[in-house]
């Protein structure tokens, strides 16, 4: 693909363009600037960058925070059902926590496809927003929905089938954990099509810089979850008590919940990415060419990741039901650690696909970098936290002595690394806004299939440190992991990967 970054040696008169289709919520400082020009040949990809004439790093700022604060508040909401989830079924014991862990991974690698071509989605939406092509970033939202809806039927429908063989292999330690993880993992393929199609229009809001809507009907959906988790585990209200069933059965009704909503928004004539269903969903061959070019490599790199995650799951389900549980306890609480990252990573996804879009690589870096800052700060309060009051957090979910003691030695090595994870997730949000996944799915194969499951295997098994040698792994493949993306990020390859599809009358210009 050419090349396409603009630079900052050479100031540029800044001028407004028209932005009367974008909702006014959604501008930023971007919206303000001129469009930059391609990189020339022999020009330096690593130069330094100043602020544009008229911008301030405070406008960045809120730019970031604006898109990031309610990506953060939805998904710590969502990560907080998943946890209130673990605690409700925690109270029928180790089994039911364990079961529910089981089916983690394959449904996440049920799920690899759709996720990945979600990446493609959001990364086209915000090139094309950038570019001011809002009929293209809408062709994409309904390419995108049209292949999702057909691979999430297809996977739910394989997944379903063989739910009682994948929970077995995962590696389920007595009969009553097996049932469990089974009926959890049938229920949730149920549901499947439901988060598919809710996923694919959250990104591609994201793409366009809104993130607000998302946060709306996801924060409906976890509370109808929350209650209906009441209702179905424990049978209250003259409902069966269904258990670890019920608890996935209030899941997919809320992810149905929040189908319903997300596509009543997106049928909103006033969104940026309008679904118009009259335009129809007849595949169209350079939207999907584009999905798949991003896509492709994130489905890599995901497979990849669940190869080596069932490796790791199955090494630590051979420690026992109780230490098993104990894991999925402090890989449920770092998950929601992620949230802040993954938050911030939103917001370089988009900023830097948008500012890429425009031609100004020289805003991409400004944005990446300023969102590196606060993330920074928000991990080292989490760091912090984790490392003080483990213990306390660990009694949530269970009563277990063992699992206390174990747990809060474990969130002490997770709090260690808060920083390094932060900066982990921005910058690879950064790489996949500017299209860069090739290079993210081989640090996903290095780090997560190769790494963290070869150290699990040899520390357990050859140097007997149980759980303990597992984490260890895991904090390696994170360290190795952060510091590939950085080196990357450093290089600045990421500003030449894709050329942006400039709008009419737009291309002289920049060539100018």
């Amino acid at each position: 693909m050419g090349a396409v970054c603009p630079q900052t040696s050479n100031r540029m008169a800044e001028k407004t363009i028209p932005q009367s289709k974008t909702p006014r919520a959604h501008r930023t400082a971007l919206d303000r600037l001129d469009w930059g020009q391609p990189l020339q040949a022999g020009e330096s990809l690593r130069q330094k960058i100043s602020l544009p004439e008229g911008v301030t790093s405070r406008e960045l700022y809120s730019d970031i925070v604006g898109i990031a604060w309610p990506s953060l508040v939805e998904l710590l909401l969502t990560q907080l059902t998943s946890m209130a989830d673990l605690i409700m079924v925690g109270q029928l014991g180790p089994w039911a926590i364990s079961s529910v862990g089981l089916t983690t991974q394959p449904k996440f690698l049920l799920s690899t496809m759709f996720t990945a071509l979600n990446v493609g989605c959001m990364t086209m939406v915000a090139r094309h927003k950038g570019a001011g092509r809002q009929d293209k970033a809408q062709l994409i939202l309904r390419q995108s929905l049209m292949i999702n809806l057909v691979l999430s039927v297809f996977f739910a429908v394989l997944g379903f089938a063989f739910a009682h063989p994948l929970v077995l292999f995962m590696g389920a330690q007595d009969e009553q954990t097996l049932l469990g993880g089974m009926q959890y993992l049938q229920i949730q393929m149920l549901g499947l099509p439901f988060l598919a199609l809710t996923t694919t229009i959250t990104n591609a809001l994201r793409g366009a810089g809104d993130s607000k809507t998302a946060l709306f009907y996801n924060t409906i959906a976890n509370v109808v979850n929350i209650f209906l988790n009441y209702l179905f585990i424990y049978g209250r209200m003259g409902m069966p008590r269904l258990e670890v069933a019920g608890a996935s059965l209030a899941t997919s009704i809320s992810q149905g919940v929040a189908m319903a909503i997300a596509l009543a928004a997106v049928l909103n004539r006033n969104q940026y990415v309008h679904l118009n269903l009259r335009a129809g969903f007849r595949p169209d061959r350079e939207s999907i060419a584009d999905i798949a070019r991003i896509g492709l490599p994130s489905m890599i790199e995901q497979l990849c990741m669940r190869v080596g995650m069932i490796v790791y799951a199955k090494t630590v389900a051979s420690l026992g039901t109780v230490m098993l549980a104990c894991h999925q306890v402090c890989m449920n609480i770092l998950s929601l650690t992620f949230m802040t990252g993954q938050a911030f990573a939103v917001s370089a996804t988009s900023l830097v696909g948008q500012s890429l879009g425009k031609l100004r690589a020289d805003m991409a870096v400004l944005y990446s970098r300023r969102t590196q800052v606060l993330g920074t700060a928000v991990s080292v309060v989490l760091m912090v936290v984790l490392f003080f009051f483990g213990e306390p957090i660990i009694r949530l979910y269970s009563d277990d002595a063992s699992i206390i003691e174990q747990g809060a030695f474990l969130l002490k090595m997770v709090a260690l690394i808060q920083p390094l994870q932060s900066t982990q997730f921005i910058l690879t949000g950064s790489l996949r806004g500017a299209g860069d996944t090739k290079y993210t799915a081989k640090v996903i194969f290095v780090t997560v299939m190769l790494v963290r499951p070869l150290i699990a295997l040899f520390s357990v098994y050859v140097l007997r440190w149980g759980l303990t040698g597992a984490w260890i792994a895991l904090v390696a493949d994170q360290c190795l992991r952060t510091l590939l993306i950085t080196l990357r990020y450093q290089s600045g390859k990421w500003k030449t990967v894709l050329k942006p599809d400039l709008p009419q009358g737009k291309a002289e210009s920049a060539a100018n």
